[in-house]
């Protein structure tokens, strides 16, 4: 069976000027890019600055793209380039992710809780400070798992799609993805209620545990549910705060375009990009 058209990519290859297919690809993405670009820059004009770029190398590299990938998976590609060209690891930031013990509480007396539907208030206070911690977390994760993550978790990108942007195996993507949701999901815990009594220690020799978290973070990859009713009181808990990080990136992808970037864009393609920012 033939695969579905794609009325974008059916649309936008059948374009041969530069400016025009530009302003159709800036129409369509331009936001998602800037919900990429605020992840990895340190201020919203240096975000804008990337947005920017990313069209003047479409609009430039227009004549080259021959449709063999999707055109959202080449401009993503050209946009993860320049993300990690104007986001140079800075002085004193982690070369890494830090190890697997750190981010779970196998350990901890005390376990986080996540509020009924019921605790309005509450819910709403930590849903914003989760959203503040995860927003710094994501600004300090190594490059190398900041940018599959946001791809995957804010973007919405698959596993296979995150993979063939990169130039990463699928089993690279997904490990980083992991390790990177954990982290996320060890600043979200810091912020929600502990029990008010110590819970019995795992109810599994810990491989166990792993092999339901790994079973969990791949039903989190593929957007399926998991069935977590016959797991014992501490994977509830790290299992209810991956639902709630996930959510909170979900959350995320959400942000608008800055006022008049649009507009500014589209003035810029259709001058040709004059006054480049690269």
């Amino acid at each position: 069976m033939a695969a579905p058209s794609d009325p974008i990519q059916d649309d936008i290859t059948r374009i041969a000027d530069p400016g025009e297919a530009t302003a159709r690809l800036a129409h369509v993405y331009a936001a998602d890019l800037y919900r990429l670009a605020i992840r990895f820059c340190g201020s919203r004009d240096e975000a804008e600055d990337l947005v920017q770029e990313v069209f003047l190398r479409v609009f430039r590299g227009w004549d080259g793209f021959r449709g063999d990938s999707h055109v959202k998976t080449w401009l993503y590609t050209i946009a993860a380039r320049a993300c990690q060209r104007m986001h140079r690891r800075r002085s004193g930031e982690p070369a890494d992710i830090g190890s697997l013990d750190d981010l779970l509480p196998f350990g901890e007396p005390r376990i986080a809780m996540i509020p009924s539907e019921g605790d309005g208030i509450l819910s709403a206070q930590i849903e914003r400070e989760a959203r503040e911690r995860v927003e710094r977390e994501i600004a300090l994760l190594p490059d190398d798992f900041r940018v599959p993550m946001v791809l995957k978790e804010i973007v919405g990108f698959t596993v296979p799609e995150v993979a063939g942007i990169l130039g990463l195996e699928e089993g690279t993507v997904r490990s980083r993805v992991h390790r990177a949701r954990l982290k996320l999901r060890a600043a979200v815990d810091r912020v929600l209620p502990r029990t008010s009594h110590d819970v019995p220690p795992p109810a599994y020799p810990e491989q166990t545990c792993l092999d339901l978290l790994n079973a969990k973070q791949e039903a989190l990859d593929r957007g399926v549910p998991f069935d977590g009713s016959v797991i014992c009181e501490r994977c509830q808990s790290v299992f209810a705060s991956l639902d709630l990080t996930q959510e909170v990136c979900r959350d995320l992808a959400g942000d608008e375009l800055p006022d008049g970037l649009r507009e500014r864009l589209m003035e810029r393609i259709a001058g040709g990009l004059g006054d480049s920012v690269a």
